[in-house]
């Protein structure tokens, strides 16, 4: 008798292109159960773009993305949207609807993806606000949040139909040292208390070194570490070091490949490996 899948992604020599640009090499990386994976990297670095194909925004060129046991590409657009009700989404920006109150953007998802009546819907509503720690703030408007708050609302809604996968997009951006640890701390709770798979695309490494229990490092849209932090943190790659220690790359450009950048010559194609 077969184990149970131990893992809740698993990517598969992933490739992507945006037009002829490639941006994915052969990306590669399962995410366990019960794990908090940080994707980090700098700008460019093809993060966003790896985030996207695991919510199924984008399709690889070629490779696999599964998630919880699914090849996302070949799920219809019923399938697909199933298994995102399984997932939980918390954006950089909180993306919260900013017509609606705090309590019905939170509750929107119970309303458009089940059959439950208001008073079981309001419960949960107020359960995942006192999980976050904004208990009393239902009836207020995003506008009259701050920073934190509206992050920690956004986590409420990605969590309200208790996901088994949740994926959170810079979650500690914008915000000040001792109010992005808190939400690091929430993260933490989140993990422990309801057991999901987290996936956290950042670059503040403060967040990183705090929450994560494996780090996936991009450069250039390959992978160039997969591992603990632990190991991260001690890598000889100079790549990482200078990713870690906020160092740039000395930059020693060949002088003929400078010229064919400045007379546009077509052949030239620095930005990425063009589609074959």
């Amino acid at each position: 008798m077969s184990s149970p899948n131990p893992n809740s992604i698993e990517v598969r020599n992933l490739v992507s292109y945006y037009g002829s640009r490639q941006i994915l090499h052969n990306v590669s990386l399962d995410v366990a159960k019960g794990e908090i994976m940080v994707i980090m990297g700098g700008s460019g670095s093809g993060k966003t773009t790896l985030l996207n194909h695991l919510l199924g925004l984008l399709k690889p060129a070629s490779g696999s993305v599964r998630v919880l046991g699914h090849d996302i590409a070949k799920l219809s657009p019923v399938a697909l949207q199933r298994l995102r009700t399984r997932t939980g989404v918390a954006f950089q920006s909180g993306a919260l609807f900013s017509s609606m109150s705090i309590g019905d953007n939170i509750a929107l998802p119970l309303r458009e993806h089940t059959r439950l009546d208001e008073t079981t819907i309001g419960i949960m509503t107020r359960l995942k606000l006192e999980v976050v720690s904004l208990a009393g703030f239902e009836h207020l408007k995003p506008a009259e949040l701050s920073g934190g708050m509206i992050k920690r609302a956004a986590l409420a809604r990605a969590i309200v139909m208790d996901p088994e996968l949740l994926f959170c997009d810079e979650p500690s951006a914008g915000l000040d040292p001792v109010v992005a640890s808190s939400i690091d701390d929430l993260i933490l709770r989140l993990r422990d208390a309801m057991g999901m798979s987290i996936v956290v695309v950042t670059h503040d490494l403060d967040s990183t070194f705090k929450i994560a229990d494996r780090i996936c490092v991009l450069d250039k849209g390959h992978v160039l570490a997969l591992d603990s932090v632990e190991a991260i943190r001690a890598s000889t790659d100079p790549r990482i070091q200078n990713l870690l220690n906020r160092r740039t790359e000395d930059a020693d450009p060949d002088a003929d490949s400078y010229l064919r950048r400045l007379v546009g010559d077509p052949a030239h194609t620095s930005a990425g490996t063009s589609r074959p």
